[in-house]
């Protein structure tokens, strides 16, 4: 039987370049060799959000991305994580046996505290228990992550052992799957992609936004005018090439750069163009998508009922090994 997969993402709307390269594509790589649950971790997302207003339409968009982009529902699991609500039943048992030191201690934890002082509530505490439900609900045994995650797989690990310890082996131990992506610098050229930090590039951008916002992008800090030698290594726009240009693209841009045969605006033309191509087909498909509006919500639907389905049968595990009363046989 082919592992699972479980992987989740906060509803964060339309996606950019940096969600594709650092998650997505490597999503669409797993679904042929594993079995795979993708999940829209909505009740995660309440624990920074200010307001809910735009959340539905967030899920949504980022659902006709996910698609377009190749996510497969007859090979994938795809679902909103508040469909099936077992998974805060699990969370409350995990948050039983997790002690408290354990999670202030998380990296993350102390961030956010930082980022909103004025609301450091209980789910923002608690936030590694139900990510750890999450995962162990569906039985994963692979969650792919990037390296800065692997701590949060390892706590996940450490209340899944802690409760086969105590009732007996329900679940197994997750196994974090380190995926090779580059990181996505933004346009800023400092700061990871972001939404937050407006330096990105949705991937649904038609080919003019796609060119006026890659315009916008800081390239080498010392060439200052289209005389000057330039430093590749030192330019993220040349680093978005490196992921969107062929090989002799690149190489003709980096001897170019550096004899001032080429300047940062035609440079930044190709790149755009690049950029472009690669995502024309999925500007085809989505577009195909958002003709067809009941169809998101079909996908959901099947995804939550077949992951409900797992989820049903875990927690009776989990009941019969906690010598609960299950209800179905009180």
């Amino acid at each position: 039987m082919k592992q699972r997969v479980f992987s989740g993402f906060r509803p964060t709307g339309k996606q950019h370049i940096g969600n594709y390269l650092g998650a997505i594509k490597n999503w669409l790589l797993l679904q042929d060799n594993y079995e795979c649950v993708y999940c829209i971790v909505d009740i995660h997302a309440l624990t920074t959000i200010e307001s809910t207003e735009s959340l539905q339409e967030d899920i949504h968009e980022m659902v006709l991305d996910w698609l377009a982009a190749g996510i497969d529902p007859q090979k994938s699991i795809l679902f909103v994580q508040s469909h099936v609500p077992q998974v805060m039943e699990l969370s409350t048992i995990f948050g039983m046996l997790t002690p408290l030191n354990w999670l202030l201690r998380v990296p993350t934890f102390k961030e956010k505290v930082k980022m909103q002082p004025q609301n450091v509530n209980y789910g923002l505490v608690g936030y590694p228990v139900l990510m750890a439900a999450d995962i162990a609900l569906y039985k994963g045994e692979v969650v792919p992550v990037g390296e800065d995650q692997l701590p949060h797989i390892e706590l996940a690990r450490e209340i899944v052992r802690r409760f086969n310890l105590h009732f007996g082996n329900v679940f197994p131990e997750p196994q974090g799957k380190l995926t090779s992506s580059p990181l996505i610098v933004g346009l800023d050229g400092i700061q990871k992609m972001s939404k937050s930090s407006n330096n990105h590039i949705e991937i649904i951008s038609t080919p003019k936004e796609i060119l006026q916002r890659v315009m916008t992008a800081v390239t080498d800090p010392a060439r200052r005018y289209r005389s000057d030698t330039g430093h590749p290594d030192k330019c993220n726009v040349y680093s978005l090439h490196k992921v969107f240009s062929n090989l002799n693209t690149i190489e003709e841009i980096s001897s170019d750069c550096r004899n001032a045969r080429i300047g940062c605006v035609d440079c930044k033309k190709l790149l755009a163009n690049n950029i472009s191509n690669e995502f024309a087909p999925f500007r085809e498909k989505r577009s195909i998508l958002v003709s067809k509006p009941e169809y998101v919500r079909e996908v959901l639907a099947d995804g939550a009922k077949r992951a409900e389905a797992i989820a049903i049968r875990t927690m009776d595990e989990v009941q019969d090994s906690m010598k609960l009363l299950r209800r179905d046989i009180a």
